[in-house]
C-alpha cells in the first residue's frame, strides 16, 4: 500500500489568504498546504479519500491518471468542493465513479451538486455511483474498509482503516468502542490542528496523547493550522515516531 499526502491543511489551506504570520510567509514547501485529503494506491486500486477545493491541482500535481472509487469522511466543504473534477476520469475511463459515504453525506452531496443527479443530465456532468456507508465494515471496489465513527465537536464523521492503515481526520472525540477499531494499527494519520484548545478538532498536545494511547509504530499529523507553527519547528518537538505531514509526503505500508 502506498499512501500520499494530497493536502494536509486546514478548511483555509495554508498560507490563509491576507496572512502575513511566520507560517503563512514561510519558504519552507512543507508549510504550503491544499485542503485535507489523501490518495491510496492498494492492491491495484487506486482510492482517494475526500475530495477538497484543491482537488484537481492534488491530481496534477501527483499525476494520477486513474480513479476506482472515492471515500468521504463527512459532508463539510473543504473535504467535498472538487466533486466537480472528477469529470477527466469520467471521459477517460469510460465508467462512473463509485463514491461511498453515509446517507448524511450523500444528501448533502445530492443538495450541493444536484445537477450531477437529475434524470435528464446536461451532457458532461460528472458520473457518480453513490454508495451509503454506515459503521459496519464494508468492501470498496474489491478493498475492505472498516469505518471508524469518531465526533468533530458534535457531527459525526468517519475515518477508515485498510489492513494496518488508519486515516482519522476532523476529530475532536473517539469513544472506547471505535478506539477498539483501530487497535494493532501500524501507522496512524491523525488531525492536529493547533497548540491552543479547538472546539471540534485535536490540538497538538491531544493528538499525541491519543497516539501513547493507540501505540501506532508510526503516526503523522494532518490538518493542520497555520497556528501550529512552522513545519521545522514543530516536528523536530515531536516524539520520534511521530511526523507532521506535509503535502505530496508518500509512506509505503507493507
Amino acid at each position: 500500500m502506498k499512501v500520499t499526502f494530497l493536502g494536509t491543511g486546514t478548511s483555509q489551506g495554508v498560507p490563509v489568504i491576507g496572512c502575513d504570520c511566520p507560517v503563512c510567509s514561510s519558504l519552507d514547501f512543507r508549510d504550503k498546504r491544499f485542503r485535507t485529503a489523501i490518495h491510496l494506491d492498494i492492491d491495484g486500486k487506486s482510492i482517494v479519500i475526500d475530495t477538497g477545493p484543491d482537488f484537481r491541482q492534488q491530481m496534477l500535481r501527483e499525476k494520477i491518471s486513474s480513479l476506482d472509487a472515492i471515500l468521504y469522511t463527512h459532508q463539510h466543504k473543504d473535504h467535498t468542493a472538487g466533486l466537480d473534477d472528477i469529470r477527466p476520469y469520467n471521459f477517460s475511463q469510460k465508467k462512473d465513479i463509485p463514491i461511498y459515504g453515509t446517507k448524511e453525506v450523500l444528501e448533502q452531496i445530492k443538495m450541493e451538486f444536484s445537477y450531477i443527479f437529475q434524470e435528464v443530465k446536461y451532457p458532461g456532468v460528472p458520473a457518480v455511483i453513490p454508495n451509503e456507508i454506515t459503521k459496519s465494515p464494508f468492501v470498496a471496489e474489491g478493498i475492505s474498509v472498516i469505518p471508524i465513527e469518531v465526533l468533530h465537536y458534535r457531527l459525526p464523521v468517519l475515518g477508515f482503516r485498510f489492513k494496518d492503515f488508519t486515516y482519522i481526520t476532523d476529530a475532536s472525540f473517539i469513544s472506547e468502542k471505535e478506539m477498539r477499531k483501530i487497535k494493532g494499527t501500524k501507522v496512524l494519520v491523525l488531525n492536529a490542528l493547533q497548540k491552543e484548545y479547538h472546539i471540534s478538532h485535536f490540538t497538538l498536545e491531544k493528538a499525541i496523547e491519543m497516539v501513547n494511547i493507540i501505540k501506532p509504530e508510526r503516526a503523522f499529523f494532518t490538518h493542520i493550522s497555520h497556528k501550529l507553527g512552522n513545519h521545522k519547528e514543530v516536528e523536530d518537538s515531536l516524539p520520534e515516531n511521530i511526523k507532521l505531514a506535509f503535502d505530496g509526503l508518500k509512506i509505503h505500508i507493507d
